[in-house]
């Protein structure tokens, strides 16, 4: 008998999910790491797919805009969902190339609970040569009620 961990995976295809998985989650926090903005945020990585990413961000005293009702800066959850947005565009790609917010809309549905982590997940939903399509939602534990929406658009800045 030994110490190793047993393997749960039935197939080298849920062993790259993993891998893939964390890859991302690595990179994420590199990228995090090195912006001071969104190291300041707390902003982390949750999970991604194929075509989306989701990240999230802490509650803490710093990022409320309003003291008396403990509401968080819109500014913060904008910088939530540029970030979810742009990894979307990553994982879409299936790799690392450089990108841009050309134009992001955020439409906010209601403030996060006070106390609550938000979480950003956004979704690339289509790609052409220079431009990527993204949409999504923040939301403080229940996506069925998203705290807000954004839709918005990245361009491709890499060689190609």
């Amino acid at each position: 008998m030994t110490d190793e961990p047993k393997r749960v995976l039935d197939d080298d295809a849920s062993q790259r999910v993993l891998d893939d998985d964390a890859r991302m989650r690595r990179f994420v926090d590199r990228f995090m790491q090195a912006v001071p903005h969104l190291q300041a945020l707390g902003i982390g990585y949750v999970r991604s797919g194929p075509n989306w990413a989701e990240l999230t961000m802490p509650y803490a005293a710093h990022l409320v805009a309003y003291p008396e009702t403990g509401t968080i800066a819109s500014g913060a959850i904008f910088s939530l969902m540029d970030s979810a947005a742009g990894f979307s565009v990553f994982t879409t790609m299936g790799r690392f190339e450089p990108h841009a917010t050309l134009d992001l809309r955020c439409d906010y549905l209601r403030p996060a609970k006070p106390g609550q982590a938000v979480f950003g997940r956004a979704e690339c939903y289509k790609m052409t040569r220079k431009v990527a399509f993204v949409r999504g939602i923040a939301h403080d534990g229940d996506p069925d009620h998203p705290v807000a929406h954004v839709t918005g658009t990245f361009m491709l800045t890499g060689a190609s």
